[in-house]
C-alpha cells in the first residue's frame, strides 16, 4: 500500500511544486514592487477562493457525478495536460521552446508592475491585490486540477492532495526564508 500511495503522491508532489513556485514568484514580484500588504490580502483571499470553490464543486462532483463519466472527464484532463507536458519538454529539449526561468520571469514582472500607477499612501493598493489574487487563484486551480487528475486515477484523493501539500509547504517556506524567486 505505501508503494500505491507514493506512486500517487510523487507525480502530484511534482507537478504542483512548479505551479507553487509559479505563484511564489509572482506573489515576491508584486509585493517587492508595489505594496505587501495588499498583496497579502490578495493572496489569503485567493486562498479562501480557492478553498470555497473546491469545496463546493469538488463536494457536487462526487455526490452528483457517477464514477464512469468522472472517470472519463478526469482520463480526458490527464491526457490532455499530459499531452501539454510532453509537447513542452520536446520542444525545449530540442532548443525550440526556452526553458522556464524563474528569475527572468520576475525581472519580467517586477518591470510591468514598476510601469503600473504609483503605489497609495494609505488604503489598498488594488492593482498588488488583483495580481496577487490572480496569480494565487489560477495556479492553485492548476494545482486543484493536479489533484484531481492523479487521485481519481488512483482511485484515491487522499495521497495526491498530500502530494500537493507537501509541495506547497516545500515552496512557500524555501521562498519565505530565501525571500527571492526559485529558479
Amino acid at each position: 500500500m505505501p508503494i500505491v500511495v507514493a506512486a500517487v503522491a510523487l507525480p502530484a508532489f511534482l507537478a504542483s511544486v512548479v505551479e507553487f513556485v509559479e505563484a511564489l514568484t509572482i506573489v515576491l514580484a508584486v509585493g517587492v514592487t508595489r505594496q505587501w500588504r495588499s498583496t497579502l490580502i490578495g493572496v489569503i483571499a485567493a486562498t479562501v477562493a480557492l478553498t470555497i470553490v473546491v469545496g463546493v464543486f469538488g463536494a457536487g462532483i462526487i455526490l452528483l457525478v457517477p464514477i464512469e463519466v468522472l472517470r472519463l472527464v478526469v482520463g480526458s484532463l490527464l491526457l490532455i495536460f499530459g499531452l501539454q507536458w510532453l509537447c513542452r519538454a520536446i520542444l525545449r529539449s530540442a532548443g525550440a521552446s526556452s526553458k522556464r526561468d524563474e528569475g527572468s520571469a520576475y525581472v519580467r514582472r517586477v518591470a510591468e508592475l514598476e510601469a503600473d500607477p504609483s503605489v497609495p499612501a494609505r488604503g489598498m493598493d488594488w492593482v498588488s491585490f488583483t495580481v496577487a489574487f490572480k496569480g494565487v487563484f489560477l495556479e492553485g486551480m492548476e494545482v486543484a486540477f493536479i489533484v484531481v487528475t492523479f487521485g481519481a486515477s488512483a482511485g484515491d484523493l487522499g495521497p495526491a492532495a498530500l502530494g500537493a501539500g507537501l509541495a506547497g509547504v516545500l515552496v512557500v517556506g524555501t521562498g519565505a526564508a530565501l525571500r527571492r524567486p526559485l529558479s
